[in-house]
């Protein structure tokens, strides 16, 4: 049997014993989700494993599901800019009577490890639309004040504060997706 499909990642082949189909089902659907993509997803029960060895094998069971992404979300946010130490200080008090965590992204246009990286904290920042706001600081066309207020002394940073001060930190220096787990379990600690 053959499925056409847009795109090659779309069609997925379950293959695993039947307790643990539903179980890579609903990761399948989540991941794909995430990514903001229509998908067809293709099961067929396999040749192989003790539940198959034991019935005569007939025709294979397929089965085909389409599902669509949650649209009423948003898949990129884009992060604010901040200028100076008087806009961090309005934005720490916003989110100090709304009790709710900020992550500064401290980066530089020349940075090629900071530009990579934003565009994949813009799609973070979506996932933690309500709970979390992210911000962005560009370490060139901003007073040393600030940079200094930050403590910072390498980029890509990614600072989580709270209740007005600095609680944790990142520096991003390894791969991006290394990068984006320790945001969010980061986050995970302090929502």
């Amino acid at each position: 049997m053959s499925v056409l499909a847009a795109n090659s990642h779309m069609i997925c082949r379950d293959s695993m014993f039947l307790n643990h189909r539903e179980q890579q089902q609903q990761q399948q659907k989540q991941s794909l989700m995430s990514n903001g993509g229509l998908c067809l997803l293709l099961l067929k029960s396999s040749a192989f494993g003790s539940e198959s060895r034991n019935r005569k094998l007939g025709k294979r069971e397929t089965r085909a599901q389409a599902f669509w992404p949650d649209l009423s979300r948003p898949t990129v946010v884009e992060m604010e800019a901040i200028k100076d130490c008087d806009q961090l200080d309005q934005i720490l008090q916003q989110a100090l009577q709304l009790n709710q965590p900020i992550i500064l992204d401290w980066m530089a246009t020349w940075c090629r490890k900071c530009i990579y990286l934003k565009p994949k904290l813009e799609k973070l920042t979506a996932e933690y639309d309500s709970k979390v706001k992210f911000y962005y600081v560009d370490v060139n066309n901003v007073p040393q004040d600030l940079v200094r207020r930050g403590n910072i002394t390498k980029m890509p940073t990614i600072q989580l504060w709270k209740d007005g001060e600095m609680k944790e930190e990142v520096i991003g220096g390894h791969k991006a997706w290394l990068v984006i787990d320790e945001v969010r379990e980061m986050i995970q600690r302090f929502v």
